[in-house]
């Protein structure tokens, strides 16, 4: 992925309209300083293509950005998100500095937990299996200790899919898609929650507890 040129007159579109978060690196051509970042810039842009949108801009051909955020010294880089700045550093980062600075807005990965890992967290307190499953089928037969939150009303449901009480919210369906699917995009959301490996199929193929009635 190329890092995009920005400039006073393209910066609503590309930057404050963006859905995903923004990296800004503003610079200027006769800026040493700034040349030793750009690699860096770039290979973070790589790294991290659809996840963070990565754009440079020359502070002389856009003074109204410049003074937007004020800039005293370059390299300088603002992290933006939902059209808002939310974190900025001046001067060289290396590479793991550049990725720290954008890790709290970076989408969530989901955990994925195989049904032995779920079952000795379960022993441990640590999880909250989360049934999507109908209520007919929760009711029939269900991991122990699950709530039941049915997949359709899972958008309208998400309070009760954040770990509030410190225990990790764990999804599961009858095989392993829709709560995969589900958890990929509550973490896209900022929401962390895990799925579990196989589904609830894995589960009873593995001859683990199962909760009746």
């Amino acid at each position: 992925m190329t890092v995009l040129a920005v400039t006073d007159a393209t910066f609503e579109r590309e930057v404050l309209a963006a859905e995903l978060p923004v990296l800004i690196d503003l610079y200027a051509d006769w800026c040493q300083p700034c040349k030793q970042l750009a690699p860096i810039v770039a290979a973070v842009a790589a790294e991290l293509q659809g996840a963070v949108k990565v754009v440079k801009i020359d502070i002389e051909r856009s003074p109204g950005v410049a003074q937007m955020f004020r800039v005293q010294s370059i390299p300088m880089l603002v992290v933006m998100h939902g059209g808002r700045p939310v974190a900025a550093e001046q001067g060289v980062l290396d590479k793991a500095q550049l990725l720290d600075m954008l890790a709290p807005f970076l989408p969530q990965s989901a955990t994925v937990l195989k049904p032995a890992e779920l079952a000795q967290l379960l022993k441990q307190g640590q999880v909250v299996p989360v049934d999507l499953r109908d209520a007919r089928s929760f009711g029939r037969f269900r991991i122990p200790g699950a709530i039941n939150v049915p997949l359709e009303d899972a958008v309208t449901r998400v309070a009760e899919l954040v770990p509030s009480d410190g225990r990790l919210r764990v999804l599961y369906t009858r095989t392993e898609d829709d709560a995969k699917r589900l958890a990929e995009d509550l973490g896209k959301q900022g929401v962390e929650v895990g799925y579990l490996a196989g589904g609830f199929l894995h589960w009873e193929a593995d001859g683990l507890e199962v909760e009746r009635g």
